[in-house]
């Protein structure tokens, strides 16, 4: 039996770290961050499902949300700003993200990797609707962590809160809008208000 290299270098999640350009009153790392992504992701499906006539999977969002960001076990994970400085820049940077991509998924037996193709690859159209809302709960959650630091007062996040909060009031998401008006206004709360 072949030895791999796949879970090890999941495993190594933790150790990416995101907003590496700012200074951060709290660390963020890639494996907690896919599980945040994850559970509000769950949420969201649900909503769009109870609220809004969905027919999404919860479990499945759930599952695509804690593999959004394998790649950048390979990759590191570069910032938003050098990301999508020019077209250029971005083209280039989505191209080795699917070289990291089908490197990791190479590394799996054979036998294992039609489980695991669509979660690694994410290229099935069957997933499209799901990876939506995926994408809505990490901008969402990449607003969470803007408001967490400028509660801890860290004004080094004003900038991407303003920024990131124009571009979620501007996607057309109805569980988006439904979760920020029900459950965000908690977050700027402390503990004890909380309690």
């Amino acid at each position: 039996m072949k030895r791999t290299h796949f879970f090890a270098y999941l495993s190594r999640m933790k150790y990416i770290r995101r907003w590496g350009l700012m200074r951060n009153t709290r660390t963020e790392n890639i494996q907690e961050h896919s599980l945040e992504v994850a559970v509000i992701a769950h949420a969201l499906a649900i909503i769009r499902n109870r609220l809004f006539g969905g027919t999404l999977d919860p479990e499945r969002v759930m599952v695509l949300a804690a593999f959004h960001e394998i790649s950048e076990v390979i990759t590191g994970d570069l910032a938003t700003p050098i990301k999508y400085f020019n077209p250029e820049i971005k083209s280039a940077y989505s191209g080795i993200e699917e070289i990291a991509k089908e490197r990791l998924f190479n590394m799996l037996p054979p036998e294992l990797q039609p489980d695991y193709a669509d979660l690694i690859l994410q290229k099935n159209p069957a997933d499209d609707e799901h990876w939506k809302v995926v994408k809505a709960a990490d901008k969402l959650c990449a607003y969470l962590k803007c408001l967490e630091e400028l509660k801890a007062g860290n004004r080094e996040f004003e900038k991407a809160e303003v920024t990131i909060r124009n571009q979620l009031e501007e996607m057309e998401v109805p569980e988006l809008k439904y979760f920020m008006e029900v459950f965000l206004p908690s977050y700027r709360l402390t503990l004890d208000e909380l309690n």
